[in-house]
């Protein structure tokens, strides 16, 4: 009789014991951090207590929540917005066979490859207010330049179009992968009804690439409320506070301040939103295809 070997639970141990020790333990070990007072000060069990619900209660009234939320909403929404609208025009424009199509598709997605932090440190050359190349450009073209590094709202939409940049190509690989894998009859049967290219992506396209989109959006939908890097090293959170992200308020709370339970409690919040839009997201989906 067949006996089956065992060394099969050999080469699965380095993946389990990788989740439980990066993944699972983590995730409980801050969750039980949010109810205590734990600070890295004082990090030992003997000077921790439990202080229940506390450390959530305070977010309500902790002001820089307010701020660092309405920061994230807005670098969240705006590179969702442009990252999928220019991605998909993207891909809709090299989805035609187009000369030099490789060459100009590896081209595009080498933004991908650049480190955020790098890109921060790039951003400080190109927002620059007195040599920068934007504000150049833009005087070029008879402008008076932008205050990028010294007023709030510019600095959050530097941030933006950092991000935006860098992303794209992310929306534009896997929208050209939707529609490519459109049959190409459905485009002829089309086209004997219209000559109208927005009719025919409008009809055709859209609804065929509908899920892949509805997939990336919610993939840059929880990246981008957890962005970080580029705020850290483009402006180190300024002018002011300007550019601090939700998780920037974590990082600083708990890795500056050192204030472990509060900074876990926070980051519990951002865990719970993420878990919620996951959620609808997929129940949404389910229910369109069932």
């Amino acid at each position: 009789m067949y006996k089956k070997s065992r060394a099969r639970y050999f080469f699965l141990m380095p993946g389990v014991v990788w989740i439980l020790a990066f993944t699972f333990f983590p995730l409980i070990f801050s969750l039980y951090l949010s109810f205590t007072n734990a600070n890295m000060r004082n990090f030992t069990q003997a000077t921790w207590n439990l202080v229940g619900f506390q450390n959530y209660a305070s977010i309500g009234s902790d002001l820089r929540v307010g701020e660092t939320v309405v920061t994230s909403l807005y670098l969240t929404v705006g590179s969702t917005l442009l990252t999928l609208t220019l991605g998909t025009f993207l891909a809709w424009l090299f989805n035609h066979d187009l000369p030099g199509l490789r060459i100009f598709r590896s081209i595009l997605t080498m933004p991908l490859f650049a480190a955020p932090i790098a890109l921060g440190f790039m951003g400080l050359i190109l927002f620059n207010e007195t040599s920068g190349s934007i504000n150049s450009i833009i005087r070029g073209l008879g402008g008076t330049g932008v205050r990028w590094m010294t007023d709030s709202w510019s600095a959050r939409t530097a941030v933006l179009l950092l991000d935006t940049w860098q992303w794209s190509p992310f929306v534009f690989v896997i929208i050209l992968a939707a529609m490519q894998s459109i049959p190409e009859e459905l485009y002829e049967a089309a086209r004997l009804d219209t000559g109208s290219g927005w009719a025919v992506f409008r009809s055709i396209t859209f609804p065929l690439i509908a899920p892949a989109l509805g997939t990336v959006a919610l993939l840059r939908l929880v990246e981008t409320f957890k962005i970080l890097d580029i705020p850290f090293s483009m402006l180190g959170g300024g002018p002011g506070s300007a550019t601090q992200t939700y998780s920037y308020y974590v990082y600083i709370t708990g890795l500056r301040n050192f204030n472990m339970g509060y900074a876990s409690a926070l980051a519990y919040i951002l865990v719970i939103i993420a878990i919620i839009i996951s959620t609808v997201y997929f129940w949404r989906v389910r229910a369109r295809f069932e």
